[in-house]
């Protein structure tokens, strides 16, 4: 399920980066990990858990880019959907890699408490709603999920969907009960310090020059320092630099951002009375309630970077034009950062070459899969874990350079487009019956008052009536008059009178 880059909170904490020191010495480890993301910070504390050493390096800060600002929804998934990774690699791989996005949600929830990370903030469910009337196409993908998948999901009609979110765009929904959503900034800052009570080493500002593959033990150069390990992770994302210009040039870069805004009151909570994350099937609108009544929405994706304010004046048109009783929100924060797409749409997880390990493409994806992304490849390295070998079919693919990112801007803008008629469309069916139905009532309560029930039943014609023949003329005798008894009648009708 699609978990949007976006930023999550209520502001940077003070101090939530202590990790200020750059490698200054030269420094020799098990483990080296290139990038301070969910992913890379994953990795290095399961290692130094399972025993090994490990050294981090990040060319800025911890957490600094998408792995501190997004939404903060777990749940289990890809951004492929599953039809495609069935036709892809099979239903029985198929059911061990959502086995893996499983495990990574857990992880996660393990992880995210408030005995490890005090003001997490974690709460429960998420809603993924469809802007068109789809109900067949419901029923089968819960099917899918639950029978295939083992997947605890619930069907929302359209009357439940609209009770908890009180706006006629959206229609039925598929409610995640053990879905959930934390505070972002903290989980990522989190991780961070429990890698290093873990043992690990993490080094801020330090960038790397070059690498050295060959050999068993490979060699790091940084601006200050060397640094020599048996394994190197790459799990930088789009900022590996122009040493791994290869790796990153298979990724596309894509910016998403995200509005807090002000407090809104009494009015959030009769608009939208669902406590968890709310994500469009289309994968346009994302958002949740935060603090009680803050709204925290997505914006819709580029893969140019701009100025977060222009974007937070997007999402200020965007929530006025879902929940219009809502109007003009005040917008207290914009933030967000960049991520990287596949051209295939899974991760890149799995060993480039002995000691040489990727864990990137999380852009669309979510948190569970960095989580099972650090999981799997410290237990590959520790402990021989071949399970990574169920990405391998998700091979690594350039992403068209410039070229892919004018493709991917507007195939975006064309995905937004279509969603935004089929939308339209639906709305349009739905208020045709709605007025078929209006009006069939309104002619049945004139039936009423006109004391019928409707049109009266059409009899069948009565039986036709056989004409009786008059008797024959009796034969007249000599002497007998023709007309013997003539009426008075007729009679003063010939004489003249009246």
């Amino acid at each position: 399920m699609n978990e949007t880059s976006t930023s999550a909170a209520d502001g940077p904490d003070e101090g939530a980066s202590p990790f200020r020191d750059r490698l200054a010495f030269d420094l020799d480890v098990d483990i080296c990990v290139v990038g301070a993301g969910l992913a890379g910070l994953t990795v290095a504390r399961e290692a130094a858990r399972l025993g090994a050493s490990v050294a981090v390096l990040e060319g800025r800060q911890v957490g600094w880019n998408a792995s501190g600002h997004h939404l903060g929804t777990v749940m289990p998934g890809f951004g492929l959907p599953m039809t495609d990774v069935i036709e892809r690699v099979g239903l029985d791989d198929a059911r061990e890699l959502w086995a893996l996005s499983r495990e990574g949600a857990d992880y996660v929830r393990a992880t995210a408490t408030e005995d490890l990370i005090p003001g997490i903030k974690a709460s429960d469910g998420a809603l993924e709603v469809s802007n068109v009337d789809a109900g067949e196409a419901l029923i089968s993908r819960l099917q899918t999920l639950a029978e295939d998948f083992a997947t605890e999901v619930e069907g929302w009609q359209v009357d439940r969907v609209r009770s908890v979110l009180r706006t006629g765009r959206y229609f039925h929904g598929i409610y995640y009960p053990k879905a959930f959503q934390i505070d972002g900034r903290k989980y990522v800052h989190g991780l961070a310090a429990l890698a290093t009570r873990a043992g690990v080493r993490i080094f801020e500002e330090t960038p790397v020059v070059s690498i050295d593959f060959s050999g068993v033990r490979k060699r790091i150069v940084t601006p200050t320092a060397r640094l020599r390990a048996n394994h190197i992770v790459l799990a930088g994302n789009i900022h590996l630099g122009a040493p791994l210009k290869r790796l990153s040039d298979t990724l596309l870069p894509v910016w998403r951002y995200a509005a807090l805004t002000e407090p809104l009151g009494e009015r959030l909570a009769e608009t939208i009375a669902f406590p968890g994350s709310v994500i469009d099937s289309d994968g346009i609108d994302h958002f949740r309630v935060v603090d009680g009544d803050r709204l925290l929405w997505a914006s819709p994706e580029t893969t140019w970077d701009a100025r977060p304010t222009r974007f937070g004046r997007a999402v200020q048109r965007r929530i006025a034009t879902v929940f219009p009783q809502l109007g003009k929100v005040p917008i207290a924060d914009t933030f967000g950062g960049a991520v990287g797409i596949t051209v295939h749409g899974m991760p890149q997880i799995g060993q480039l070459r002995r000691g040489l390990w990727v864990a990137s493409g999380f852009g669309r994806q979510g948190l569970n899969t960095s989580a099972l992304a650090g999981q799997l490849i410290a237990r590959s390295i520790l402990w021989g874990d071949d399970r990574w070998r169920l990405f391998s079919p998700f091979e690594l693919v350039w992403a068209g350079g410039t070229t892919g990112r004018v493709a991917g801007h507007f195939v975006s803008l064309w995905t937004r487009a279509a969603s935004s008629a089929a939308g339209v469309l639906a709305r349009y069916r739905e208020g045709a019956r709605a007025r078929e139905q209006v009006r069939e009532a309104r002619l049945a309560e004139a039936n009423l008052k006109a004391g019928t029930r409707g049109l009266a039943p059409r009899r069948p014609p009565p039986a036709a009536i056989r004409p009786v023949p008059p008797p024959a003329p009796r034969p007249v005798e000599d002497g007998e008059a023709p007309y013997p008894r003539a009426s008075q009648e007729s009679e003063r009708i010939s004489d003249g009178r009246m």
